[in-house]
């Protein structure tokens, strides 16, 4: 008879524990902000992807951990998407600032090789024996110029990705002309 009263009262006790714990629902308005907040953020979303899955990730199991009434692990999973989010965003902004610094300066050394390979071909064309298209010359060199013109104008509107890949064709456009400038010289120096 003691045993049962025993067993009757930790079933009555763990049955009173069970009603009585509640869901994490602070915790869990906390994570969905701030992954919303991650979510909303330019630079999280670029420069941070995969620390943004793992809180969007977290987030579906501490809903899921919620929904089965297991409130410990919701708490535990809310905390790491709360986490997650908050990392996302402070890794953006190092990638972001990364990016503009790496932009910057490929956009600053093209500069200087623009306006030499500019120079290059003027004086090249004005020396009537150098044997190049000149034509097809200036054509690239537009080319290369508008490039420029769109990596510097991505760089204005922050798209650091953007101005990346038009400075690093630019600079690859200007390396074809003077690696043809450079050619004809040889030649022109043999004969």
């Amino acid at each position: 008879m003691k045993k049962i009263v025993i067993l009757v009262a930790v079933f009555v006790f763990g049955w009173v524990l069970s009603g009585c714990a509640t869901p994490p629902t602070e915790e869990m308005n906390r994570a969905h902000d701030a992954v919303i907040r991650a979510e909303n953020d330019a630079d999280a979303v670029t420069y941070a992807p995969n620390t943004l899955i793992r809180a969007r990730d977290a987030l579906a199991r501490m809903q899921s951990e919620a929904d089965a009434k297991r409130y410990d692990a919701a708490r535990d999973f809310a905390a790491e998407a709360i986490s997650n989010a908050e990392r996302a965003i402070a890794e953006g902004r190092t990638g972001a600032e990364r990016a503009r610094t790496e932009a910057a300066n490929l956009i600053n050394s093209v500069q200087g090789l623009l306006a030499e390979t500019t120079d290059s071909l003027n004086t090249a064309r004005e020396r009537r024996e150098v044997p190049l298209d000149f034509n097809a010359l200036s054509g690239e060199l537009d080319v290369a110029r508008q490039t420029f013109n769109n990596a510097q104008q991505n760089f204005q509107n922050d798209n650091y990705h953007g101005a990346i890949t038009d400075g690093q064709t630019a600079r690859s456009l200007l390396g074809n002309i003077n690696a043809q400038l450079n050619d004809a010289v040889q030649i022109i120096a043999r004969k």
